[in-house]
C-alpha cells in the first residue's frame, strides 16, 4: 500500500529547490456529507534537511494557520532513537510557545503494511501560524541513525460546521507555508503551497521516495491511485505515549476477525449518546476500507491523545477530525485507530467505522486490539486529571460496550497476546499466550507506553467502580419536614428526603424512597429528593439507588417518628420581680415557665413584649415591664416535629409611692429627680414603720442606699420574714433590695420597721412595686 495512494496530491516547484506537497482529501459524496466539515481536513509535510547527521532541523516558519502537527519517517519498523520537539506560533496571540516533546514510537512495529510509516503522537497545539522543529539523534554509539525522510506534518482541521462555529471553534483557513514566497516560483503553483523560509527541501507526501524533485519540474507530482487493501494495512506499535498503534496486520488467529458485519448484540446497560462520524466532520473518501470484526469485546483500552489541556470542547470535531487525518494520511492507516473517543465535557465520539455497537477491530493498543475496544481521552493526562465528567462518559461507554457481552466492568478477563513484547510495568507477553487483564485496563497495561497518563491511569479504578455499580457514597444529607434530636427525626407527616451519591446521575437507573423496607416513591436517576406523608407512629426511611447495571445499594436507615401531639405547659409564664434599679418604664422581672412534651420538647419561643428563643432545658429569663401597663407575655412550645402550644397570660406591674403606705413613727419627706415620683420618706427612728396593702403575686421594696443607710424589718402579712440592711459603699437610687413572689394572685401586707442601727440609723423608702 502506498501511503494516502487514494488522495489526490499536489506539487508545487519553489525558487531555490525546494518542493512542498500537500494532501487533499476528496469532497465526500455519501449521505452523510451534509453533517461534515464545510472542507474536509488537510496534511502538509515539510522535510527536514538541515542540521547534521546527529541533527534535523526546520527553522522558525512561517504558516498559514494549522491546529496540529507530527514528524514521519520512512519505514513503520524504525525506531527513532532520540528526541523530536516543536515550537509553535499562536495565531491568536502572535506569541511563540516553548519547546515541547514529540512522543515517539518505543518499539519498531511487528508487520508494517506497505506504505506505512513510523510517525511520533500528533501534538494539538490548537490554531497556530508558525512553527519550528528539531529531531536529535540520541547520544551513543549503540543508537541507531536517524531515519530516512524525516518530516513535519501539519494538519489543518477544515472549515468546522455550522454547528461548531456557533459554540465558538475556530474556522482557520488550511494551512499553506512560507508566507514570504521565493522569487522565481511560477505563477502557477496553487496560493495554499509556498515554500519554508530557510529554502528546506519538503519531502513528496506519497511515500515512494525520500528524494525530491528537481527545481525545474514544475509538473504535479504523479499519483497512483490504488486503493489501500486489508493486507498492508497498518499493524500494532509498542510506544512510550499513547501511540494508535496499527494492529491490523497482527492476529492472535484468523477466525478471530472477519469483515462481515455480525449482529449487535443487545446490552444489559442503555447506550450512552454518541456523537456519529458524519456530525464530527469525518470525511470518509479518505479511507474507503472496509472495517473488520472481531468475535465480541473482553476489555476496554482507555488512553489519552496527549496534546494540551486547554482546547475547548466546541474544538473537539476538529481535534478528531486531526488526529483521524493523521493517522490515515500521516501514517497511512485505514482509520482513526480508536473506536470511542471522550473529550473534556464527557461527549462520546464516534471513533473507527463500522457500527458503534459493533465489535470493530481497532488499532489502539498493540497486541490487544483483537479482543478489545479503544477509547481515548482528548488531552493529556500526565500531570492533569480526568475530569468527572469524563470518567463518568468512558465509564457508560466501557460499560454498555462490555454489557453487550455480559461482561462486568469491575471483572477481569483473559486476553491472548498477539506479539512478543512488555508492557509499562516490565511484563512481558509471549504471543498466543492468555495473560488475565482487568475488563476496563489502561493504555499502559498492554504495552510500553505512559499513555493514559498516570493521573488518568490512577482513575481506572473509579471508572470501573461507576461503571459497574452499584451507586456509591449514596446517603441522605437531610429530611425536610423533620427535626433531629439525637438519632430520631420528628415530623407532623409530611417529609421530604434529599440524598446525595458520588457515582454520576448519568449511571443511576432510578431512586426509590423506603418506608418500613417498601417503595413508597421512585425518581430517576438524576433526582435528588423525593416526599412522602407517614402515618403516625414510628418508622425506618431509607434510599436505594438503582445503579444502570441492575445492582442496588441502600442508604442507612433512618427512625422517623410521626405525631402531632403538641407540647403542654406545666407552668405557665409567669411575672416575677427581681432586684436592681426600678424606673417607671422599666421595672426589672424574672419571666418563668415551664413546657413539656410527651416525645422531645425542641424550644420555647416568647412572641411578645418582645421575641426569644430558649433551649427546651431553660425555665427563666430576665426583662424589663412598664409601670401601670397590662401586658401580655406569650409564649409557644414547639417540640421537634413542629407541634406547638402557645399561652399568653397577662401582667401589670404597679408602683405604689411612699404617700400610699400607713406611716408609724417620725418619718422626713425628702425631694429630689433621683427618687420615684421626684421624692421619698426618710427616718433614723427606731420602730418608725410604713405598711401597704396591695393585691397581686409579687412585690419589692424600692430604696434608696448610701454609706450611712442602717437596717430594716420587713414582715409580710404580719410575719417579720427578713432583716435587710441598706448600706452600700456608693449611693444608689431606686433600688428593689428585697423581693417576694406568690404562687397565686392575693392580698398581702407588706411592713417595713426601722432597726435603728448604731452609727447609722437612717433608712430612705421610695417605694414598693406589686405585680397584679
Amino acid at each position: 500500500m502506498k501511503r494516502r495512494a487514494w488522495l489526490t496530491l499536489g506539487a508545487v516547484v519553489l525558487g531555490g529547490g525546494g518542493v512542498v506537497t500537500y494532501a487533499v482529501a476528496s469532497p465526500s459524496s455519501d449521505p452523510g456529507a451534509a453533517g461534515r466539515a464545510k472542507r474536509p481536513a488537510k496534511v502538509y509535510d515539510l522535510a527536514l534537511k538541515g542540521g547534521t547527521g546527529d541533527k534535523r532541523e526546520l527553522p522558525r516558519t512561517d504558516t498559514q494557520p494549522f491546529s496540529m502537527l507530527g514528524v514521519s519517517w520512512t519505514g513503520a519498523a524504525k525506531r527513532l532513537d532520540g528526541a523530536a520537539q516543536v515550537r509553535t506560533r499562536s495565531l491568536k496571540t502572535g506569541q511563540w510557545s516553548a519547546w515541547q516533546d514529540l512522543e515517539l514510537n518505543a518499539d519498531p512495529l511487528e508487520n508494517p503494511g506497505v506504505g506505512v510509516r513510523g510517525a511520533s503522537e500528533p501534538l494539538w497545539v490548537g490554531p497556530s501560524d508558525g512553527m519550528q522543529v528539531q529531531v536529535i539523534r540520541k547520544n551513543g554509539s549503540s543508537s541507531s541513525a536517524l531515519p530516512k525522510d524525516l518530516e513535519v506534518n501539519l494538519v489543518d482541521p477544515g472549515v468546522l460546521t455550522d454547528a461548531e462555529t456557533k459554540t465558538g471553534g475556530s474556522a482557520a483557513e488550511p494551512a499553506a507555508f512560507v508566507a514570504d514566497e521565493t522569487p522565481g516560483a511560477t505563477a502557477s503553483a496553487p496560493t495554499d503551497s509556498a515554500t519554508p523560509s530557510d529554502g528546506t527541501t519538503a519531502a513528496p507526501t506519497d511515500g515512494q521516495t525520500a528524494t525530491s524533485p528537481a527545481a525545474t519540474d514544475t509538473t504535479p507530482a504523479a499519483t497512483d491511485s490504488v486503493p489501500p487493501s486489508a493486507s498492508a494495512s497498518p499493524t500494532d506499535s509498542v510506544s512510550p505515549s499513547d501511540s494508535a498503534s496499527p494492529t491490523d496486520s497482527v492476529s492472535p488467529s484468523p477466525s478471530t476477525s472477519s469483515s462481515a458485519p455480525p449482529s449487535a448484540p443487545p446490552s444489559t446497560v442503555p447506550e450512552p449518546p454518541i456523537v456519529s462520524r458524519a456530525d464530527w466532520g469525518a470525511d470518509e473518501s479518505i479511507s474507503p476500507e472496509a472495517p473488520e470484526y472481531n468475535a465480541d469485546v473482553k476489555a476496554v483500552f482507555v488512553h489519552h491523545t496527549d496534546g494540551a489541556n486547554d482546547y475547548t470542547c466546541a474544538d473537539s470535531p476538529s481535534i478528531i477530525r486531526s488526529i483521524y487525518a493523521y493517522h490515515v494520511q500521516v501514517s497511512g492507516w485505514k482509520d482513526i485507530g480508536y473506536n470511542f473517543l471522550v473529550d473534556k465535557c464527557g461527549t462520546i465520539f464516534e471513533g473507527r467505522k463500522g457500527g458503534v455497537d459493533l465489535p470493530v477491530f481497532g488499532a489502539h493498543t498493540y497486541g490487544w486490539n483483537r479482543e478489545s475496544a479503544g477509547v481515548a481521552v482528548l488531552g493529556d493526562y500526565t500531570t492533569t486529571s480526568a475530569t468527572n465528567a469524563t470518567l463518568a462518559s468512558v465509564a457508560r461507554l466501557a460499560a454498555w460496550k462490555l454489557g453487550q457481552y455480559g461482561a462486568d466492568p469491575a471483572g477481569t478477563t483473559q486476553l491472548t497476546a498477539g506479539a512478543d513484547q512488555h508492557n509499562y510495568f516490565n511484563t512481558n507477553f509471549t504471543a498466543g499466550s492468555k495473560y488475565t487483564f482487568q475488563r476496563i485496563s489502561g493504555h499502559r497495561d498492554g504495552y510500553n507506553t505512559q499513555c493514559p497518563g498516570g493521573l488518568l491511569y490512577d482513575q481506572l479504578p473509579t471508572i470501573r467502580t461507576w461503571a459497574s455499580g452499584p451507586v456509591q457514597g449514596l446517603k441522605v444529607g437531610s429530611v425536610d419536614g423533620a427535626a433531629l434530636s439525637g438519632s430520631t427525626y420528628y415530623t407532623k407527616g409530611g417529609i421530604t428526603v434529599r440524598w446525595t451519591a458520588t457515582t454520576p446521575a448519568s449511571l443511576i437507573s432510578k431512586f426509590e424512597l423506603l418506608v418500613d423496607g417498601k417503595s413508597v416513591a421512585t425518581t430517576s436517576g438524576t433526582a435528588t429528593s423525593a416526599g412522602v406523608t407517614l402515618a403516625l407512629g414510628s418508622h425506618t426511611v431509607a434510599v436505594r439507588a438503582v445503579h444502570q447495571s441492575g445492582r442496588t445499594a441502600t442508604s442507612a436507615a433512618l427512625t422517623v417518628v410521626a405525631e402531632t401531639t403538641a407540647p403542654t405547659f406545666t407552668t405557665n409564664p409567669n411575672l416575677s420581680l427581681r432586684s436592681g434599679t426600678v424606673s417607671t418604664s422599666a421595672i426589672p422581672v424574672t419571666l418563668g415557665w415551664k413546657a413539656t412534651d410527651d416525645k422531645a420538647l425542641r424550644y420555647v419561643k416568647l412572641l411578645s413584649p418582645t421575641t426569644a428563643t430558649f433551649g427546651p432545658t431553660t425555665t427563666t429569663s430576665n426583662s424589663t415591664a412598664k409601670s401601670g401597663a397590662a401586658t401580655i407575655w406569650s409564649m409557644r412550645a414547639y417540640d421537634y416535629a413542629g407541634n406547638y402550644r402557645t399561652s399568653s397570660p397577662s401582667y401589670t406591674p404597679v408602683i405604689l409611692q411612699e404617700t400610699a403606705a400607713t406611716k408609724s413613727g417620725s418619718w422626713t419627706t425628702r425631694s429630689s429627680t433621683s427618687y420615684l415620683g421626684g421624692q421619698s420618706y426618710s427616718s433614723g427612728s427606731k420602730g418608725a414603720s410604713l405598711t401597704w396593702t396591695f393585691t397581686g403575686r409579687s412585690a419589692a421594696w424600692v430604696v434608696s442606699r448610701a454609706a450611712s443607710s442602717g437596717q430594716a424589718y420587713v414582715y409580710v402579712d404580719g410575719t417579720k420574714i427578713s432583716t435587710v440592711d441598706l448600706k452600700s459603699s456608693t449611693t444608689l437610687y431606686r433600688q428593689a433590695i428585697w423581693t417576694k413572689t406568690w404562687s397565686s394572685s392575693a392580698k398581702h401586707t407588706i411592713k417595713i420597721v426601722v432597726v435603728g442601727t448604731s452609727g447609722r440609723p437612717t433608712v430612705t423608702t421610695d417605694s414598693l412595686v406589686y405585680i397584679k
